[in-house]
């Protein structure tokens, strides 16, 4: 009976392998758009896009997220109530004002005159900046979610896994943005 116990408590959450198979696709396609854009960026009449300065402060703000959720999953595994919803809603605040900054930073390319149809690299950082931004939202629905059940008067228990989840595909998008970040910083 220990033996078959032990073997359980071994096995992944079935949600949790999902995320990691949609981790290595989003990956892979992430992967794919960094290569087309160095690809297509020794062509000639390259013009690179100059990152906007505010995506400075949208990476300090996605990796400050990136802590407040990991701080929310110990504090709610250490049953303080207070403390997790506290940080849930700081995680979600934080991740908004990233997206936010992100889209003050395509405003400004924008009025830069930096469109789809006047520069193939601004189309490229749009589609591969905007796709990260729509992971992002992805991962505050979660947080929304997760939020709203924190706060709800009829959980009376709540389970850590689905904070473990959103805080894994979190700390993900966090990783992805920091290499795309820094992608953009050296090719760009």
């Amino acid at each position: 009976m220990e033996k078959v116990m032990s073997e359980t408590n071994k096995k992944m959450h079935p949600h949790k392998f999902t995320l990691w198979v949609a981790i290595g696709s989003i990956t892979m396609m992430f992967a794919g758009f960094t290569s087309a854009y160095i690809v297509k960026s020794n062509q000639a009449g390259w013009q690179p896009v100059q990152m906007p300065k505010i995506f400075f402060v949208s990476t300090v703000l996605i990796l400050l997220s990136s802590g407040t959720i990991y701080l929310a999953y110990r504090a709610l595994k250490n049953r303080e109530t207070g403390k997790y919803k506290n940080l849930v809603s700081l995680t979600a605040v934080l991740g908004l004002g990233f997206v936010v900054t992100q889209f003050l930073g395509f405003k400004e390319l924008w009025q830069q005159n930096i469109t789809f149809k006047e520069s193939v690299a601004g189309s490229f950082f749009y589609i591969i900046t905007g796709v990260h931004a729509l992971h992002v939202i992805g991962g505050i629905i979660a947080l929304i979610v997760i939020f709203a059940r924190a706060f709800s008067a009829k959980t009376k228990y709540y389970s850590a896994t689905p904070v473990e989840i959103a805080g894994i595909y979190w700390h993900f998008v966090d990783i992805l943005w920091m290499y795309l970040f820094v992608f953009f910083l050296l090719v760009a």
